[in-house]
């Protein structure tokens, strides 16, 4: 295999923190390089560098051969770097061919926008990763996957030879993933080459051709994925072969914390359901978890519980309570939170410190004098830090410094902080590693241990098999199955998810 880009010697340092030690990264032309690790072990830190995003300590950087300097994203572009981030840098009220020219606009003699040479180049483009994707289409109107290929035909649009991908399967469906894997094939094909980061380890056995492994800020390995398996990567992430159980004891449940029943939602000018006449209920100390297919109606339900959607059927009660339609701020005083999907969006707020995320919720109910008090502050989000074991070198920096992992953490501490009844978390460990999934899942326990109840939603089997102690399976909007102790198996949560 042909080099075609190398970090030779990498050292990332920042104040109290080494991201990156001595790595040494090699891109092989034409092929999919997948690296991976825990969150923390330096990915995004070296994606950055490469990108220009980032300038590190001390390294080179090769292309082709030759010493490459990377100042700016400026620098990485006029050398045909490119980089899709997890969260997609769209403009949703703007049409796709805007989208893939914003900031490099074609113009024409009069010094406008060429609108016509965007279209066509646009189409072309589109042609050329087999996608039927209409050019003067509003961003807004695509699904989500197709909203994917268009940050992809953006970075193609700038001569892009090789492309970062940092978790592009994240937020995709089964079938918008797999579209995404063909597109990644035609693009070999046109010799573009891939730098694929994922924690999803079975598409990394699917479309990767070599396999570069970090830890603790330090490079691992590099092996041929045709050589490998998956229980060999996780082992080589983090030591651990699978996740390790934490509904091994039977529950201690108290009182009925909340009930719904007969839950339906109709789609928007549509006859269809969303969800179909939805009963369910949960206890303090209990984690229920829902698990369902893309489309089942989990996130709905969440969004019914928590007020953010009053298009519905149905009954609500809270501690046998019935909970009328409301604001958002009066289901949190009433006890109901709830940890989002989209944590970058709707959980955290970016230009703010870590200290300022986890009492986010708390100013209103604990800090309530004319100025707040500093010192409760601190405490307060040091209690958090400590007892959520959020790893940080100071909560005064930005929440931006953590890793997914840690930033999901404080979302959780942040929750917390309006001392909740009930705690729903939807997919909270979406995007980060297997060591930050393992955490997680002992501190939902540990939280149902101390009398919450907990609603828990994923699209991992592993991590209902691992956390829940009854799942509801729900298919098309409606619950298809309850499960229970040894009823919670691989077997029974694939075949009720068919519907």
């Amino acid at each position: 295999m042909e080099t075609i880009l190398e970090a030779k010697n990498i050292t990332k340092s920042y104040p109290g923190v080494i991201a990156l030690h001595d790595v040494n990264f090699n891109v092989y032309k034409g092929k999919v390089n997948v690296l991976v690790g825990e969150n923390g072990a330096g990915k995004s830190t070296l994606m950055k560098i490469l990108s220009g995003v980032e300038k590190q300590t001390s390294g080179d950087i090769l292309l082709n051969n030759q010493k490459l300097e990377i100042n700016s994203t400026k620098d990485a572009e006029a050398n045909s770097i490119g980089i899709i981030h997890q969260e997609l840098n769209l403009f949703p009220n703007l049409a796709v061919h805007e989208n893939i020219f914003m900031g490099h606009e074609l113009m024409n003699k009069y010094k406008t926008v060429n609108v016509n040479s965007q279209i066509k180049i646009t189409k072309d483009l589109m042609k050329k990763l087999n996608q039927n994707i209409d050019a003067k289409s509003l961003l807004e109107s695509l699904r989500i996957g197709q909203q994917q290929i268009v940050e992809i035909a953006k970075a193609l649009a700038k001569k892009t030879k090789i492309l970062i991908m940092d978790e592009p399967s994240s937020a995709l469906s089964k079938n918008e993933a797999s579209v995404l894997f063909n597109v990644i094939a035609e693009l070999k094909n046109q010799g573009v080459t891939i730098i694929y980061i994922s924690h999803k380890l079975e598409e990394i056995m699917q479309i990767g051709d070599v396999i570069t492994i970090l830890r603790d800020s330090k490079l691992i390995c590099e092996e041929l994925i045709s050589k490998i398996d998956i229980p060999w990567i996780t082992e080589k992430m983090v030591g651990m072969k699978n996740f390790e159980a934490v509904n091994n004891n039977k529950p201690t449940l108290g009182k009925k914390i909340i009930e719904v029943k007969s839950i339906n939602l109709k789609k928007n000018k549509s006859d269809e359901f969303i969800l179909d006449n939805i009963s369910l209920d949960s206890k303090s100390g209990e984690i229920l978890s829902l698990y369902g297919l893309m489309g089942s109606g989990r996130t709905e339900l969440l969004e019914i519980i928590m007020g953010l959607n009053k298009e519905f059927e149905g009954s609500i009660y809270l501690e046998e309570k019935e909970l009328k339609y409301s604001t958002i701020s009066k289901r949190i005083s009433d006890g109901i939170v709830l940890v989002p999907e989209d944590r970058q969006g709707q959980g955290l707020v970016q230009s703010l410190s870590i200290l300022s995320n986890i009492l986010l919720s708390k100013i209103t109910k604990k800090i309530s004098d004319f100025f707040l008090n500093s010192k409760v502050e601190k405490i307060s989000a040091k209690n958090a830090i400590e007892y959520l074991g959020i790893k940080v070198s100071s909560y005064n920096n930005l929440i931006t410094s953590l890793s997914g992992g840690n930033q999901q953490k404080v979302v959780i501490a942040k929750s917390l902080e309006t001392e909740p009844k009930l705690l729903m978390l939807d997919e909270p460990t979406r995007g980060i590693d297997i060591g930050a999934k393992q955490e997680i899942f002992y501190i939902m326990r540990k939280l149902a241990e101390k009398g919450l109840s907990i609603i828990f939603v994923s699209s991992e089997i592993k991590e209902v098999l691992a956390v829940a102690d009854r799942v509801l399976v729900l298919a098309k909007g409606k619950i298809n199955k309850e499960l229970i102790g040894s009823e919670i198996t691989e077997d029974n949560l694939v075949k009720f998810s068919q519907g």
